[in-house]
């Protein structure tokens, strides 16, 4: 392949993936709806400990895991309050009012439990801290 044509797949990929939670959410516009998915994988991402994100990070589409792994210090204490995640959430959307952190937090994770493969997805449910485990789908 080439270098544009690897480029174009996963920005196709990466645009299926915000596609898929402007669905979710109800939301018409993209951009809106990509701050809210990079805001949400961070927040994750911040709550997992150092393996399970970047087992998560492997589940991916290239363009995305890079802005997942985007100001990531793995070696930073875990996040394990419901409140800071969804505190994060919020920062990440800039203080949008409209936006309602919970319900990104379960269209996400909802988006995660639809393309992630099984192991992957049981291993992150299971090490995301208790607070926020009922933000995962059933």
């Amino acid at each position: 392949m080439t270098p544009n044509l690897d480029f174009a797949i996963a920005l196709q990929a990466t645009e299926a993936w915000v596609d898929d939670l402007a669905k979710r959410l109800a939301w018409h516009d993209r951009s809106r709806a990509w701050r809210a998915l990079i805001a949400t994988l961070h927040a994750l991402r911040d709550c997992l400990g150092r393996d399970e994100a970047v087992h998560v990070g492997t589940e991916l589409p290239a363009l995305l895991r890079g802005f997942y792994y985007e100001g990531w210090h793995p070696h930073t204490p875990r996040m394990t309050r419901r409140e800071l995640f969804l505190e994060r959430i919020v920062d990440g959307v800039h203080h949008d009012v409209t936006v309602d952190a919970e319900q990104v937090a379960r269209a996400v994770t909802a988006l995660l439990a639809a393309r992630m493969s099984a192991p992957e997805l049981e291993g992150a449910r299971a090490a995301t801290p208790a607070a926020i485990h009922n933000l995962w789908p059933e």
